[in-house]
């Protein structure tokens, strides 16, 4: 590497520091053959891997082709020029979230959560609820000033709506795993939509959502508080919570 490659630029790394080489997998819609797999190098050569091989290619079905194409692209990246969504929060302890849930809102903070649509992956959303947490963090249903209603998988908008406006929520979380044409994306906006009309201006419930293929900068564009992608905690998303409800209050 070059001195400024060293400082500023980094190129991927495969076996040897600095050799470029990256690690591609896709599917295409052709039958197992050494066609398949010579289709498979084009495409990867096009995508600026040179060379590209081959290393693994499995039938999927009789009409498809699964393939893991490992060779070396000649791109740098320049880690100064990537834009991420920092956390401008503080991360608390679970007690210092019940103390600030009670100082702020001297009530339980109400937390309604779904996964909507057709959406039936509810893991993500009892990683954040459930008591049994994720990444050694413990759920939301474990703080003792927050009230969790978890309403589980393929929950329609106007049912979630309904349920929000029933309890009182000061949030409601979803999470989207199924994004097959973009319908993580349609659900979303469709449910911002949805509270945004059945609330007065400003007195909607903070909406979260998350999943692993959101972007976390698309907050706005998508009508919502917030989003989270892949590895968040349930203590990060409890954190954000009592922050945003504390601004509004001070607001």
């Amino acid at each position: 590497m070059s001195s400024n490659e060293a400082g500023h630029l980094v190129r991927p790394y495969g076996d040897t520091t600095g050799d470029g080489m990256v690690q591609l997998s896709f599917t295409l819609p052709l039958p197992h053959s050494k066609v398949a797999e010579g289709a498979a190098a084009q495409l990867a050569n096009k995508m600026g891997m040179d060379p590209a091989m081959v290393v693994h290619a499995r039938p999927m079905g009789s009409d498809f082709t699964f393939f893991v194409v490992y060779g070396r692209v000649h791109h740098l990246v320049d880690p100064s020029t990537v834009e991420v969504v920092e956390r401008d929060y503080p991360l608390l302890t679970p007690k210092e979230v019940n103390a600030q849930v009670k100082e702020v809102l001297r009530r339980r903070l109400v937390v309604v959560g779904a996964c909507i649509g057709t959406d039936a992956h509810t893991v993500g959303i009892d990683a954040i609820l459930n008591i049994k947490g994720f990444a050694g963090e413990k759920g939301l249903e474990y703080y003792r000033e927050i009230k969790v209603v978890n309403l589980g998988a393929q929950v329609s908008v106007p049912d979630l709506v309904s349920v929000a406006r029933q309890e009182k929520a000061d949030a409601v979380l979803v999470s989207q795993v199924v994004t097959q044409r973009d319908a993580h994306l349609l659900n979303t906006r469709e449910m911002s939509a949805a509270f945004r009309e059945s609330y007065p201006r400003g007195t909607a419930p903070l909406l979260v959502v998350g999943g692993p293929r959101f972007d976390e900068g698309a907050a706005a564009e998508l009508g919502v508080d917030r989003v989270f992608s892949r590895g968040t905690t349930p203590g990060e998303v409890a954190s954000f919570l009592v922050h945003r409800l504390s601004q509004r209050k001070a607001g």
